[in-house]
């Protein structure tokens, strides 16, 4: 990471922590009622967990960008933050993952019943908060409006679930099918974030439609990048296994783009390892080899950062202000990792030649450390 990237990352993660403080109180206030204690617990347990916050304060942000305030926001925020959560808890439960945000997940820590009610309970207080926003900083229209939005992206997020349950057992997802999934079950949030905070700061429908656009961009960015980190993150930064999409056979668009431009015993090999429910640590070094041999990390960089430089394109139709200037830095920070990323794919390439794994494992740290 440069030094400029690193200054803007810094930013970011500070100016997220400003926002996040009016969001975790009007979170905690909304959820203190919940009754039994087990289950607000279990509600509250992940906003309290260690996440940036990035959908809410895209939505407080957004709000100040287009000329509204972030008090016009505050509620809407808070539900967006409480849907996904909603839509985590249920999520690993569904893919059975133990960890989440670097700690045990909601349903290892009580069980999945309880787990389920704190998902759907998170789910409907996210729509009563937007209904008991403030009537003289919110509009009917504006409340309709931010309803319609969120309910959309739910919706949308069910679908993109069900589509990624689909492909489990397949493996001829097309990158147009990939993107599409990821879409709905990760950036139609955040898409709806962005455009909750246009609606609510009073911006005109071709703002709120661009500010739209603006998240579903940065949204497809974060889903790449997660895949990016599943391969060289480490498991305490990243909060579960690395390569457990490999390990778990999924189809990412770094395994679509090696399984279309390979071909031969390469491709039989890079198959059998995805379809395998139990490979080694070897063959998921095998398949990291594979995806770097037929530039399928670099090739996942490149789109990653096209939807990015075209998200800023968007942010044009916005005038100047801090706020403004914030979203295009939230842009770049969502790429934060990304250049680490390719360095250390590259440098495993050459490593898994000449030394043991556990040698590899003591180099990452020294390599994390440094980037």
């Amino acid at each position: 990471m440069n030094v400029h990237m690193e200054e803007i990352s810094m930013d970011v993660i500070e100016e997220l922590g400003n926002y996040s403080v009016d969001i975790s109180k009007t979170i905690e206030e909304e959820l203190s009622c919940i009754v039994p204690n087990n289950l607000q617990e279990a509600s509250i347990y992940l906003t309290k967990a260690g996440g940036k916050m990035l959908r809410p304060a895209l939505t407080l942000i957004t709000s100040e960008a287009v000329g509204g305030s972030r008090d016009n926001s505050l509620k809407s925020a808070a539900a967006i933050e409480l849907i996904h959560t909603f839509s985590l808890i249920h999520d690993d439960i569904m893919d059975d993952d133990d960890m989440r945000r670097g700690k045990p997940a909601v349903h290892k820590v009580w069980d999945e019943n309880v787990a389920i009610l704190a998902g759907d309970t998170l789910f409907s207080k996210a729509f009563e908060i937007i209904m008991n926003s403030d009537p003289e900083k919110n509009t009917p229209t504006q409340l309709s409006q931010t309803l319609a939005t969120v309910a959309d992206a739910c919706v949308k997020i069910c679908e993109g679930q069900a589509s990624d349950m689909s492909f489990e057992d397949r493996y001829d997802v097309s990158e147009e099918e990939y993107l599409d999934m990821i879409f709905k079950k990760t950036g139609a949030l955040i898409a709806a974030a962005s455009k909750a905070g246009a609606i609510m700061g009073g911006a005109n429908q071709e703002v709120i439609d661009a500010m739209y656009d603006y998240g579903r961009l940065i949204g497809l960015a974060f889903q790449i990048q997660d895949d990016y980190l599943d391969l060289a993150s480490d498991e305490e930064t990243l909060g579960k296994p690395i390569g457990s999409d490999i390990a778990k056979g999924k189809m990412t668009i770094i395994a679509i783009k090696a399984l279309a431009a390979s071909e031969g015993e390469d491709n039989k090999k890079l198959l059998e390892i995805l379809k395998d429910d139990n490979n080694s640590q070897e063959d998921i070094d095998m398949a990291l080899d594979l995806f770097n041999k037929y530039g399928a990390i670099e090739y996942a960089k490149n789109v990653a950062l096209e939807n990015v430089a075209s998200a800023k394109k968007v942010l044009e139709i916005l005038p100047d202000s801090e706020s403004k200037q914030m979203l295009f830095d939230l842009a770049d920070f969502v790429l934060e990792d990304i250049s680490g990323v390719i360095i250390w794919c590259n440098l495993q390439k050459f490593l898994i030649k000449f030394f043991r794994f556990s040698d590899i494992l003591h180099f990452e740290g020294h390599f994390n450390q440094a980037v």
